[in-house]
């Protein structure tokens, strides 16, 4: 009885782990840019509805063709929301912010854009190319949401980083040379 009590036991803690680790995938984001490949890799366990979002828009091919049309040397780069003639494309309904997720704006994390409202987030990134701590969510201040971080192809981030950039209507700190998103690809 005792043996059985004990296999019993035993196996039920077996499932439970494997449950765990089968809970949360490892979710990887390929973006082919025109500067290079940056790989990503998602936190869905710390930031599920953000990576959701992102895996959302990638998967319906959302960002294919759009550009990184803000640039901030020494901040971070962004994208996700305007083609090379500074047009947005359409989005879905904004989503809750995560910014309470435990995880830093440092450099290479991928975060989410938002306006002044913590709950406005859509489609736009962003991806530190410094540390941001100061972008971070502190006490009742929400900050902006991290959800991933570059695994591979940080070299391209800091190239485009360090592109020359210009105004563009009301858009500040455009690139002067587009550097398009050809595609997001999700590998779970």
């Amino acid at each position: 009885m005792r043996n059985a009590l004990c296999f019993a036991l035993s196996s039920a803690i077996g499932i439970s782990s494997m449950l765990s680790l089968t809970a949360h995938a490892d979710i990887t984001a390929i973006m082919d840019t025109s500067a290079g490949v940056i790989e990503l890799k998602l936190d869905d366990e710390k930031a599920p509805i953000t990576v959701a979002n992102f895996v959302s828009y990638a998967k319906a091919g959302h960002y294919d063709g759009l550009v990184f049309h803000r640039v901030i040397p020494n901040f971070m780069i962004q994208g996700g929301g305007m083609d090379a003639e500074m047009k947005p494309r359409d989005t879905q309904p904004p989503i809750k912010n995560e910014s309470s997720n435990g995880l830093s704006n440092r450099r290479g994390t991928i975060a989410m854009a938002r306006t002044n409202d913590p709950d406005s987030a859509t489609s736009q990134f962003f991806i530190n190319s410094v540390n941001n701590t100061n972008l971070d969510g502190r006490g009742p201040r929400p900050g902006y949401a991290v959800f991933g971080e570059v695994s591979r192809g940080m070299d391209v981030v800091d190239s485009i980083s360090a592109v020359e950039t210009t105004s563009v209507g009301y858009f500040r700190d455009v690139p002067k040379q587009p550097i398009t998103i050809n595609s997001v690809k999700i590998v779970e």
